[in-house]
């Protein structure tokens, strides 16, 4: 996405100087040219070594460069560069910028930039609500600097408040963002078409005890689920995340509902249900639970155990039943075995407008992989996405989900005309 495109990371004096390393990755993974700028506080939480082995280009700590002095730093990056993000932006820095103070390499380079810079402070809840911090955030944005707001959360100090960088994620989202609006980049760098769209997406699989010792479970990993959660919020939409038990970290900005049984899984999308737009049902909810959970660890015996199971609620069947006519929903149906007929089966007994259908039987599209290969069905036909990484298989069915979503808007645009006129 980012071929041809240089980035300058400025990184500032920060416990969250961290999440730096990975943003650099991230970047480089999309074939930008990084160069990264470190404060002298800045190395003391993390080393030159590590953005040198990550861009392969010099990590810069010093104005000038005295292997080559002929080379001043801080003209060259701000000037040659296509956007400049400070990240984490402390205190020291967003003042200095805002009073034109350029004392060292990174000030240097900020103050003689002519690039679009973006600035994503990150410090302590009571420094960034100091009302000096505060105008010179202000000042900043007078003068055209971008921001990334900074997350709220559990600080380092151990405060809770404003004031965490925001995940990686979100820093390269905001990088992508600008240099497409200062670039017109192809527009599926990153879209923005959900925007403003309530999507609820369940991912995982859920847990029903045996005992306190025991549970039947499925071999879901939520990988599906929390792709399509992923690409929901970086194209723009408002993400209710309910999972299961899995070893993922939820969508920096997503509502994330964590749950266990089918029946909190249930409930949590119920609760949740009508202020949707689009609900994806990507989790692996159980259908049978042990009728009887025993108290205590169930002991060894002689000759067989029998447990009796009972039926849980069907989650996707009561959304079709209940779905308004401008809602949107879609199941998931793995399938060992006559997939497209058991899946279309699927799709008219629920009511619903759409199944993602796979085969546990074709490899690289059962539970845990990194990929997968969905035939999307609907009342009209098929469209097969072919096997794709899941991300790329989220923004298919995406895709798919939004035109019948503007659909369903239409329809419900022309028959409210029709009866006004009547």
């Amino acid at each position: 996405m980012l071929r041809g495109k240089k980035v300058v990371l400025g990184v500032t004096g920060s416990i969250a100087a961290y999440k730096m390393a990975n943003v650099a990755s991230m970047l480089v993974k999309q074939h930008c040219d990084v160069h990264v700028v470190l404060t002298r506080n800045g190395a003391e939480f993390i080393t030159p070594v590590t953005f040198e082995t990550l861009t392969k280009n010099p990590c810069l700590t010093d104005t000038f460069d005295r292997k080559d002095p002929s080379v001043i730093h801080h003209l060259a990056l701000g000037q040659s560069a296509d956007l400049m993000l400070v990240a984490p932006a402390s205190a020291d820095i967003l003042g200095k910028i805002a009073h034109g103070i350029a004392d060292d390499l990174l000030s240097s380079t900020v103050v003689a930039a002519t690039c679009p810079v973006i600035f994503a402070p990150a410090m302590n809840t009571y420094m960034y609500k100091n009302p000096i911090v505060q105008d010179n955030i202000r000042r900043l944005k007078s003068f055209g600097y971008g921001f990334v707001e900074p997350a709220v959360g559990h600080l380092a100090c151990d405060a809770v408040g404003v004031g965490k960088l925001p995940g990686e994620e979100i820093l390269v989202e905001a990088i992508v963002r600008k240099l497409r609006d200062k670039e017109a980049l192809p527009e599926n760098t990153l879209k923005q078409d959900l925007s403003g769209r309530r999507i609820l997406v369940t991912a995982g699989p859920t847990r029903e005890s045996i005992d306190p010792v025991r549970f039947i479970t499925n071999h879901s990993t939520g990988k599906m689920g929390y792709a399509v959660a992923k690409r929901a919020m970086e194209r723009g939409a408002e993400v209710t995340l309910v999972t299961g038990p899995v070893d993922l970290e939820a969508p920096e900005g997503a509502v994330c509902i964590r749950v266990a049984t089918a029946r909190e899984m249930y409930r949590a999308v119920m609760d949740r249900a009508d202020e949707q737009d689009i609900i994806i049902k990507a989790a692996a909810v159980a259908d049978y639970r042990p009728k009887q959970v025993n108290a205590e660890k169930t002991k060894k015996q002689e000759g067989s155990l029998v447990i009796e199971l009972e039926r849980t609620r069907d989650i996707l069947a009561e959304l079709g039943e209940r779905k308004r006519q401008d809602q949107c929903i879609c199941g998931f149906s793995m399938e060992t075995e006559h997939v497209l007929e058991h899946s279309r089966a699927k799709l008219k007994k629920k009511q619903v407008d759409m199944i993602a259908a796979n085969s546990l039987r074709e490899s690289g599209a059962g539970f845990g992989t990194d990929t997968n290969h969905l035939v999307l069905i609907t009342a009209e036909g098929e469209e097969d996405l072919g096997m794709k990484s899941k991300e790329d298989c989220a923004d298919g069915l995406l895709d798919a989900l939004g035109r019948i979503w503007e659909e369903k808007q239409k329809k419900q645009e022309k028959q409210e005309k029709q009866e006004g006129l009547l």
